[in-house]
């Protein structure tokens, strides 16, 4: 999309953004928070009873939306398949027979009153006892009520009639502007293609994209428009590096969707990578060298240059440790020689080459252990002595690619006008177009942020012809869970795969 049409859609978008949003009233609003959040308008603290015990809980412990989603449609849970609360299937279904059998009258305000606050249907009988059993106030009942007849014209932001909107933040200046450009090529391709087999679900994909800016203020700036005036459903593949730090948080309140990156800091429940991040690849290399270069325990050292390394490298360290090293504390690279036998470095690569130097300088020769994401570009400059010293981690290597793999790879190069030279980038943003749309297809036409961050979890072993298998599970974000392992022979530099892709252990 030109930046030309961009700026037409964000001015729409802006323009007739109110008439996208659910107008609710007053009451439907409080209704909506105690529906949510378990929490009444006076602010009271509410109780439910669970179970055939009644035993007592706060209502805040089990809101209607922790089983029956944020959408209310429900989902299976621990063998409870929580029903629809779509109250024209509620209220106009008559004669409707549930799983168990029985049928009902249709629901009405006061019967919907006695099955929250009592757990008994308009018949009579009584409902499972694991549902909670809410103590409401007459006026949190109204609102909870009142709310819950608005509940299913309530769709999330960036689904329409015929359009599912998409958004993403490159940047167009800076040194990160060509990799941007080839972030946005990909994406602009992957979504013309989907479009073009009819989108999904009979909704045309929509791709919004906004320059970050220089720094953090910039960033978080587009990225509210991203969400309030753009009103995206979800996030794909952003460069945004200045916003690692807080875009868990940034994203949580709306509960928004990411795929394709994962913040510096640690995991998030909505954003999902498709490739292995920094720790679990160096976990990688430290196998390698226990299993293959026999380093013992102690021998292995985490060395950083950067402050914005220190908090990953203290995560290696960790990580490590649980793995049954027993590495020195972490230590950062100040232009001088570090002891070990072998060393996990984290940083850019003319650091990486710092590092070389000064140990050359000092007549050492470690092992040097790096991910190819931060250090390639130093490799072709080292020495010959560092030749089968070096060891690199690639989430994926040429071995993984398949004949469709390779042929959808070379498709997009060629209708796009991209550099073979930047594959990785090309392959990163495919695998995360990849998994979104896999997961929107499942997920189907009444799509939720909700329903997709819960496909996406269930994700396993989908083919991308150009890495393993990736997918996802609870409380894993990271599609891939290990490296490939390369030795670097020099000059050449010449590059030798020494340790296929496997998981890393899970650490107990």
């Amino acid at each position: 999309m030109s930046t030309a049409k961009v700026r037409v859609l964000l001015i729409s978008i802006s323009l007739c953004g109110s008439a996208l949003a659910l107008d609710l009233t007053d009451h439907e609003l409080a209704g909506k928070r105690l529906y949510r959040e378990g929490v009444s308008s006076s602010d009271a603290q509410l109780q439910a009873r669970v179970g055939a015990s009644g035993m007592t809980v706060p209502a805040s412990v089990l809101p209607c939306a922790s089983c029956h989603g944020n959408d209310g449609r429900g989902r299976a849970e621990g063998g409870v398949r929580p029903p629809s609360l779509d109250w024209q299937r509620l209220a106009f279904g008559q004669g409707a027979r549930e799983a168990n059998g029985r049928s009902y009258p249709a629901y009405t305000d006061s019967s919907i009153a006695r099955a929250i606050q009592h757990g008994v249907d308009p018949a009579g009988n009584r409902l499972d006892p694991a549902m909670p059993r809410f103590e409401l106030t007459l006026a949190d009942q109204r609102n909870l009520t009142a709310y819950l007849k608005r509940l299913a014209e309530e769709r999330d932001p960036g689904v329409e009639e015929g359009v599912l909107r998409l958004g993403t933040l490159l940047p167009a200046s800076g040194p990160l502007a060509e990799a941007g450009q080839v972030v946005h090529a990909v994406l602009e391709d992957g979504v013309a293609q989907l479009n073009q087999q009819g989108g999904i679900h009979g909704r045309r994909l929509e791709l919004v994209v906004l320059d970050p800016g220089a720094d953090s203020a910039s960033a978080e700036h587009a990225l509210q428009q991203l969400l309030q005036q753009a009103r995206v459903f979800a996030l794909v593949s952003p460069l945004a590096p200045m916003l690692d730090q807080r875009l868990a948080t940034l994203l949580a309140p709306q509960n928004v969707p990411l795929i394709g990156s994962t913040p510096r800091t640690g995991g998030s429940l909505q954003i999902f990578d498709p490739l292995p991040g920094l720790p679990v690849q160096l976990l990688s290399l430290a196998g390698h060298a226990r299993a293959a270069l026999g380093l013992a325990p102690g021998e292995l050292r985490v060395v950083y240059a950067g402050n914005e390394q220190a908090a990953l490298a203290e995560q290696v360290h960790e990580r490590l440790q649980q793995q049954g090293w027993a590495p020195p504390a972490i230590q950062a690279f100040d232009g001088q020689a570090v002891e070990g036998q072998g060393i996990v470095f984290l940083g850019r690569a003319q650091a990486f080459a710092e590092l070389a130097a000064a140990l050359q300088a000092a007549g050492r020769q470690p092992y040097l252990f790096a991910a190819s994401s931060q250090v390639a570009g130093a490799v072709a400059r080292l020495p010959e002595q560092w030749s089968q010293r070096v060891f690199l981690a690639y989430p994926y290597v040429p071995e993984d690619w398949t004949e469709q793999g390779l042929a959808t790879l070379a498709g997009l190069q060629q209708r796009q006008g991209l550099d073979p030279r930047q594959a990785s980038l090309q392959v990163n943003t495919l695998c995360a177009l990849r998994l979104l749309s896999e997961a929107l297809k499942q997920i189907g036409r009444d799509a939720s942020r909700e329903q997709l961050i819960a496909a996406l979890e269930g994700l396993h072993d989908v083919s991308t012809g150009l890495t393993p298998a990736l997918g996802f599970g609870p409380g894993r974000r990271q599609g891939m869970a290990g490296a490939h392992v390369v030795a670097v022979a020099l000059p050449g530099p010449r590059f030798t795969s020494v340790t296929p892709y496997r998981p890393v252990p899970e650490t107990p």
